[in-house]
């Protein structure tokens, strides 16, 4: 006999978003850390809950912007004192306010570009499918249901203790995600 896949987790389906920050912080109490919420609208309760570790996004764009001046200051530098130098109304090479502005925005569009790409990134875009959209009960996450995940990547995650565990909660119903 062939042991069955392991999942993708365990999802459990609450009535409000109160109820789904109790089970969240008892979850998080009884040692889970993989777990993830899902609800129809923002509720800054459920992130404080989480106690989502601090993103790398500001010092993403922050590098990119810093990199992007950089780039752009060099290539006037470039072009003007060593590719390309031009005497005009013998004004020096190296005009440090012409290049301002031009260094401004390579700053912005570095920025821009990092900024798009870094949230790609760490989001782990693109994600066509997601183990969550194999639950049918998961489409209302977007309209009217309140939702937390546990998965089986969880150091802790043993499927029954887990499942029982969800079930002291009381969510409306807990059920398996396959992988």
């Amino acid at each position: 006999m062939t042991n069955p896949a392991k999942p993708y987790g365990l999802l459990a389906e609450f009535k409000d978003a109160p109820a789904l920050c109790e089970a969240i912080r008892r979850t998080r109490a009884e040692g889970y850390r993989q777990i993830e919420a899902y609800t129809p609208f923002p509720v800054e309760a459920v992130e404080e809950a989480l106690e989502l570790p601090q993103t790398r996004f500001p010092l993403v764009v922050l590098t990119g912007g810093i990199i992007g001046g950089i780039c752009g200051y060099l290539l006037q530098f470039w072009v003007a004192t060593i590719a390309y130098p031009l005497n005009v109304g013998g004004r020096p090479y190296h005009s440090w306010p012409m290049f301002l502005p031009i260094t401004f925005e390579m700053t912005v569009l570095g920025a821009a570009l990092s900024a798009v790409f870094g949230m790609l990134a760490l989001n782990g875009l693109p994600m066509p499918y997601h183990p969550l959209f194999n639950v049918e009960r998961f489409g209302l996450a977007s309209r009217s249901r309140f939702f937390l995940s546990v998965q089986s990547r969880d150091p802790k995650f043993d499927l029954e203790p887990t499942r029982a565990f969800l079930a002291s909660l009381e969510p409306r119903r807990v059920l398996e995600v396959p992988a």
